[in-house]
């Protein structure tokens, strides 16, 4: 199993600005102790506009800085938003920071949303093709010797020579942010590995698994290779004290995910969709879930007649649902790892046993201060990733 952080870039935010010089310079300090105690990635998102949810559109910016700040640990775009780039400048890009890292680049890639594309300019409706074009050219790019050209649909470059160099050969790994079955399908064909970016439990998380893998063994790779490897992310946090780990992991998780928060805020169904991937209400609480699911909101209601939707509970039903989910629950599944070292060592043993190859923990967020994750990100190399290291080195000995 690999560790690795993944960063939205977060910090409290008071519904007018974000303290921006402390963020950055907090998120550096966290990726170097990352570093330090034993972490194998760390990967940043590319958001744009969404105050009060990212502040990293740029984030080879930063890798510039943890390229001469970090030694070991891999440094991944996860993703950068293809269909809002020229593939020329992504390409460069992301060898810059490979030979500023002796090559130590992984390159996720992805579409964003609307909300975003229209706010630059691009049309929705094209980012599947735009995508689709770009991650044909960056490996072809990347492996180029001399002159590269290109006549596409959406981009043509005369003979030119692109640099610097890939620092790695043939070309870093290629990955696909996955939400949804269908581009678990597409990473699969295209041979690229899954960042997946979805909260799961851990069984409903094993069925998509299953799809990827069948569906690889067919890939036809857009590169130079074929790569499988799986990131999932996962909402964590490691502490001394269990329950209160646990507790406060999970209020992060639910904050993320709040009615304020993009991808959720308009979206008919969010909620019920995130309720089905958490593994919906458990057993033991379904006396007292009912009354929320039996609720109806008329707005949600008319709104999703509108669209041709017919639903049996309202958004406020799910919503509520959610907020009562309590905090062993989403460990005892692996919807988030949390608690002290014993209870994380459990969920990751989870994640592994059915084929994750790195979780990717989300412990930088605008509810968990600085302070703390840099408590949890200690007591996770010292305690909980040196478990996986001796079950790895047992495994090698026999």
């Amino acid at each position: 199993m690999k560790f690795g952080l993944l960063y939205e870039a977060q910090r409290p935010f008071d519904g007018n600005d974000v303290d921006w010089n402390s963020l950055y310079k907090e998120t550096l300090e966290q990726c170097e102790l990352a570093d330090q105690v034993g972490f194998d990635n760390l990967w940043f998102v590319e958001h744009h506009f969404l105050m009060g949810f990212s502040g990293s559109p740029c984030p080879e910016v930063l890798f510039g800085a943890l390229s001469q700040r970090t030694k070991n640990i891999r440094i991944g775009f996860g993703v950068s938003i293809l269909p809002n780039h020229h593939p020329v400048r992504i390409a460069e890009r992301v060898a810059m920071v490979d030979q500023l890292t002796d090559g130590r680049v992984e390159f996720g890639t992805g579409r964003s949303n609307a909300y975003e594309q229209i706010g630059q300019g691009i049309d929705p409706r094209e980012t599947r093709d735009r995508w689709d074009e770009a991650i044909t050219m960056l490996p072809q790019i990347w492996q180029e010797e001399g002159e590269f050209s290109w006549e596409g649909k959406f981009w043509n470059v005369p003979a030119r020579r692109i640099l610097p160099r890939i620092y790695q050969k043939p070309h870093p790994r290629m990955y696909l942010a996955c939400t949804q079955t269908e581009s678990f399908r597409l990473a699969a064909e295209k041979g690229i590995g899954v960042l997946s970016s979805a909260s799961y439990a851990v069984d409903i998380l094993a069925e998509h698994m299953k799809v990827y893998r069948e569906a690889v063994r067919n890939a036809n790779p857009v590169g130079a290779f074929v790569n499988e490897f799986w990131g999932n992310n996962v909402h964590s946090f490691c502490g001394k004290d269990d329950q209160e780990a646990k507790e406060l992991c999970a209020q992060s998780m639910k904050n993320f995910f709040g009615p304020d928060k993009p991808y959720i805020a308009g979206r008919i169904g969010a909620y019920e969709e995130l309720l089905e991937a958490w593994g919906g209400v458990p057993d033991h609480l379904k006396a007292d879930f009912g009354r929320w699911l039996r609720q109806s909101d008329e707005d949600h209601q008319s709104q999703a007649a509108d669209a041709g939707i017919s639903l049996d509970s309202g958004p406020g039903a799910a919503r509520a649902a959610i907020a009562q989910l309590d905090s062993n629950t989403l460990s005892d599944r692996g919807v988030i790892i949390a608690g002290n070292p014993e209870s994380c060592i459990k969920t990751v043993q989870m994640y592994e046993d059915i084929g994750v190859d790195q979780v990717m923990l989300i412990m930088q967020t605008e509810t968990i201060s600085h302070e703390r994750v840099m408590e949890s990100i200690e007591l996770f190399g010292k305690e909980v990733i040196p478990a996986f290291d001796r079950e790895e080195a047992a495994v090698a000995d026999n």
